[in-house]
C-alpha cells in the first residue's frame, strides 16, 4: 500500500440521548470503557499506522481510558459539532506530521464497539483497489415509512421502496485533503452533514457502499447499552 492510512475517532461529545451524566463514550460496556473497546478494533488492522483520538479541549477521562493501547495519540481538538471535530483532527493530524493530505483516514464512530475485523478488512481493501473513498454500510430489510404530522401525530404518509437503500455506518475512509476540503467547504456553506459521506457527497463524489456487520450498531439511546452488554460479555 504507497499511501499511510491512519483512524480518527472523534469522541468529543456527550451522548445527551445515552441518559446518563458521563459522556457515553467513557461508559462500561461488560467492563470495559466503550471508547477503549473501539480503539482496539480499529488497532486490529495492521494496516492502520495510528489512531487519533479527537476529545473535547477541556477532557479530563480519555488518557486513562486510553492508556497503554500502542499506535494511539490522543488530542483535546475537538469541536462543537463532530463535522468540526473531524475537520479539525485531520489538520491536527497534518499539521503533526501522522498523516499527509494524499493519503487516507478512517473516520469510525467512538460508538461502534462492535467493528469486526472482517468488514474493515473489506472497506480497506475496497478503497485501496478502486482508489475511491467508501464506507460500510448495510442494506434495508426491514419496509420502510415515509411518515408526516397529522394533529401533532405522525402518521403514514407511503410506504418507500427499499431497493438501494442503505444504512450508513462507519468507518468511512477517504482520502485526507479531499475529506477536509469537503468538510470545511460544507460548513462554509451552511449544508448539512451528518457523516463524511455526506460530506463528500455534496462535492460530487460517489463513495463506494461495502457490506458492514450487524453487530457494528451504534449505541445512543440507554437500551442500545442494555443490548451491547449482552453481545460482547
Amino acid at each position: 500500500m504507497n499511501r499511510k492510512l491512519i483512524a480518527i475517532v472523534p469522541a468529543a461529545g456527550v451522548g445527551k440521548r445515552a441518559g446518563s451524566n458521563t459522556p457515553k463514550q467513557y461508559r462500561n460496556i461488560a467492563g470495559i470503557p466503550m471508547l477503549r473497546r473501539t480503539v482496539l478494533a480499529l488497532l486490529e488492522h495492521k494496516s492502520i499506522a495510528s489512531v487519533l483520538v479527537a476529545v473535547a479541549p477541556h477532557d479530563t477521562q480519555a488518557n486513562s481510558v486510553l492508556q497503554g493501547i500502542p499506535r494511539t495519540v490522543c488530542s483535546p481538538c475537538g469541536g462543537a459539532e463532530r463535522a468540526n471535530t473531524v475537520a479539525s483532527a485531520i489538520a491536527h493530524a497534518i499539521d503533526i506530521g501522522l498523516v499527509s493530505d494524499t493519503d487516507w483516514v478512517l473516520v469510525h464512530d467512538a460508538a461502534r464497539p462492535g467493528l469486526d475485523k472482517k468488514s474493515l478488512n473489506r472497506l480497506i481493501n475496497a478503497c485501496i483497489e478502486n482508489q475511491q473513498g467508501g464506507l460500510l454500510a448495510l442494506p434495508v430489510s426491514d419496509t420502510v415509512k415515509r411518515g408526516k404530522l397529522n394533529n401533532g401525530t405522525d402518521i403514514v404518509q407511503a410506504s418507500v421502496c427499499r431497493n438501494h437503500l442503505w444504512l450508513a455506518q462507519t468507518p468511512q475512509m477517504f482520502l485526507a485533503g479531499e475529506l477536509l476540503n469537503a468538510i470545511n467547504g460544507c460548513l462554509k456553506k451552511g449544508l448539512e452533514i451528518t457523516d463524511e459521506s455526506s460530506a463528500m457527497e455534496h462535492f460530487g463524489y460517489s463513495p463506494l457502499l461495502v457490506n458492514g456487520h450487524r453487530l457494528n450498531f451504534k449505541i445512543t439511546w440507554p437500551e442500545d447499552f442494555l443490548l451491547a452488554d449482552k453481545v460482547f460479555n
